[in-house]
């Protein structure tokens, strides 16, 4: 058994490597489309230069708040350091060091390729749909196969060296602190200046999305790089790292002698990332063929190869159990149902979004309204698919013995992230589509080539919104598991200890009723701390841009020689990010700790649970609405209910601006909240056991 643990180590490395290859010939075939129209050169260039700047500031922040952790954690985990073994705690600050690293390296790989495709996108439409989605798919594909083999990398490497799960839980939170920041802060940033652009543009001006004339419309194009394409990309990663390690960590405490269970959390892993560069090479559209089906299509051929591979690899390798990989099957199939059903919310060719569209015709009061609707109603699916799998996968495992319960669920997890890499490379095709669109527009390449920008843009909007319910249920499924990793670290805590060992939470015992409380208001307030960040920095926006259009002669009217001072708005939508986005995350990490020291262990399961289900509901109902706002706004635009200019145009932006920070800011970092606040409980669980006032 231990050799074929060090088999899979070995195929993990190799499998990274195959993916990072197929990543550079893609990078390399995008890269090779020219790009000849010198407007968008210049534009493109603004872009690039605007995400770099921006990346380079928030990165630099976010390092010396990793400095200081590290030398908490240091100090602190996984003991004292004056109590405990001093490699271990070096080892976890590495760990956790190594792990914010490569979830910046993830941000940073997706604005390399975004800036690079945009461009050559737009100037693909002029040909045809056909090679504009070729040109976005294949440069989101390029950042889906380095994030999926950087996580399998590192997860490999750090369980490889230090043979220790609980290490990971430290690899496993660098990953997601950061990504919970820079997800914060791209959103942010992408939100402001979405809804600046939008309310003095559309509502105010009548001008369309992206004119040049617009102050803010660079800035909404760097925010569609940073906080769609870089905070996702790290997002993705930490849900990946989280799901494998909270699998790993349960895996090792059932392991008694042998390794097949944590042999099959890598066989998984790799085999997913397999099936996602089947399913990526296998991605194909027709000169006139539906871009929301081929990317679907792309992930149903991902899921087809993925069950089959393992089918297969369960019943060649020696203790590998046929009830895991229901579990994990169920976890990928219900991942695919939960993203049926939101595209069923979120398509501006089904009736929901159309509903919402001839509302806007009475007015902005009935859009809001039926949208945020719907976006409740939405929640129902994949709330009940989340419980549906986990229940699904504990009753299989359940049987096979004690702790083997929560394993199934850690590994239906497991199993709906398998397909990440598709799923990655389905969401930056969005941003990269969305850019590809406005540069069109101010590239001058004509209606045809707009409306073209358009169908892939729409299609981008839909599938993201899949991919993020796919995303959520992922984290809901994950975080249940790593509430079951959170009862193991502090199960042994207890037993070095001598006291006696939790076995549930149980919420009529008044402790865990008190963190239930605590842990269903955090995301609440997280959401509306990040939805204010937008709010208070558009503002200052909207005024910059006022200032321009009155003081910079010739601008509105559309003089050559008025050139608007983009610079201006990219700064502003910097510097307000980056003071909003410490605040929310650092609320969400103390108030977990704070419970902790108040309640003890009892208190933090009840404000794991209470977490977990407030923040599933608001994600998905955040996502979801945002997500039909804006396809119902685009689906006015192409001429339905009055089409552009018209009061169902005007009251449908309304709609959309109300949606974005929901859909792109608060709705999206909720499960990398929730997978934060899981992960600081299970590093702290022995230091709540030691020091508690009523546990």
């Amino acid at each position: 058994m231990e050799n074929q643990l060090s088999l899979f180590y070995g195929l993990s490395f190799l499998t990274a490597a195959v993916a990072f290859a197929f990543a550079v010939y893609l990078y390399l075939w995008v890269k090779k489309q020219r790009m000849e129209n010198e407007k968008i050169k210049e534009v493109s260039a603004l872009i690039k230069e605007g995400a770099n700047t921006f990346m380079r500031r928030e990165y630099t922040v976010l390092a010396k708040f990793a400095l200081i952790a590290a030398v908490v954690i240091f100090t602190l985990l996984p003991s004292p350091v004056w109590q405990g073994d001093v490699l271990k705690n070096i080892s976890m600050a590495i760990a956790y060091l190594i792990g914010t690293v490569l979830s910046a390296i993830a941000g940073k790989i997706g604005i390399l390729v975004a800036t690079l495709s945009n461009g050559r996108a737009a100037e693909g439409a002029q040909k045809g749909i056909k090679p504009a989605f070729l040109i976005g798919f294949r440069g989101g594909a390029v950042m889906g196969l380095l994030v999926v083999g950087c996580s399998l990398l590192g997860v490999a490497a750090v369980l490889m060296i230090t043979g220790d799960s609980s290490i990971l839980l430290g690899f496993s939170f660098g990953a997601s602190s950061l990504a919970l920041f820079a997800k914060a802060g791209g959103g942010i940033f992408t939100k402001t200046a979405d809804v600046s652009a939008d309310l003095t543009g559309k509502v105010e001006l009548g001008i369309a999305e992206d004119d040049p004339r617009n102050p803010a419309v660079i800035a909404d194009n760097v925010g569609d790089n940073v906080g769609d394409v870089a905070g996702m990309g790290a997002d993705l990663f930490d849900s990946n790292v989280a799901a494998m390690a909270s699998a790993l960590v349960i895996a090792q405490s059932l392991s008694g002698g042998t390794f097949a269970n944590t042999s099959m959390v890598f066989c998984y892993a790799i085999l997913g990332l397999l099936a996602s560069v089947i399913g990526i090479a296998t991605a194909r559209i027709g000169k006139k063929g539906n871009p929301t089906r081929a990317l679907n299509s792309s992930t149903y051929v991902t899921t087809a190869v993925f069950l089959a591979l393992t089918a297969i690899a369960t019943a060649i390798f020696e203790g590998f159990s046929w009830r895991i990989w229901g579990a994990s099957a169920t976890g990928l199939l219900v991942g695919v149902i939960i993203g049926i059903t939101t595209d069923y919310f979120t398509d501006d060719s089904k009736p929901i979004v159309r509903k919402v569209a001839k509302a806007s015709a009475s007015g902005p009061a009935f859009t809001v309204l039926s949208g945020v609707a719907y976006g409740f109603i939405s929640a129902l699916p994949a709330m009940v698919g989340i419980a549906v799998s986990a229940l699904v996968a504990y009753t299989l495992c359940d049987p096979m013995g004690e702790g083997y319960a929560i394993f199934g669920i850690s590994m239906a997890a497991v199993g709906m992230l398998s397909i990440v890499g598709m799923i990655i490379s389905n969401d930056a095709y969005g941003p990269i589509v969305d850019n590809a669109r406005g540069l069109a527009e101010m590239g001058g390449l004509g209606e045809d080539t707009i409306r073209t920008a358009d169908e892939l843009d729409s299609a981008g909007n839909t599938v993201k919104a899949v991919t993020k319910g796919f995303s959520i249920g992922a984290a809901g499924l994950t975080v249940i598991s790593l509430l079951g990793a959170f009862m193991s670290e502090v199960n042994t805590a207890l037993a070095a200890a001598g006291k006696e060992l939790i076995t549930g939470f149980d919420i009529m015992s008044p402790t865990v009723f008190f963190g239930v409380l605590v842990g269903a208001a955090v995301p609440a307030v997280f959401s509306a701390m990040l939805i204010l960040g937008v709010d208070k920095n558009a503002q200052r926006m909207v005024a910059e841009i006022h200032r321009q259009f009155s003081t910079i002669k010739g601008l509105r009217e559309g003089d050559p020689n008025a050139k608007p001072e983009y610079s201006k708005c990219i700064d502003i939508a910097t510097s307000g990010a980056l003071r909003e986005l410490i605040p929310a995350g650092l609320m969400s990490i103390l108030a977990t700790v704070v419970v902790g020291f108040i309640g003890g262990p009892l208190a933090i399961g009840g404000f794991l649970l209470g977490n977990i289900v407030t923040g599933l509901l608001l994600a998905l109902f955040m996502s979801n609405s945002g997500g039909l706002w804006d396809n119902g706004k685009k689906y006015v635009e192409a001429g339905n209910e009055g089409g552009k200019g018209s009061e169902a145009h005007k009251a449908a932006v309304i709609g959309d601006t109300v949606g974005d920070p929901f859909k792109d800011t608060a709705g999206p970092s909720i499960n990398t909240q929730i997978t934060v606040v899981s992960l600081v409980s299970s590093l702290l669980s022995s230091v709540f056991v030691a020091f508690s006032i009523f546990g």
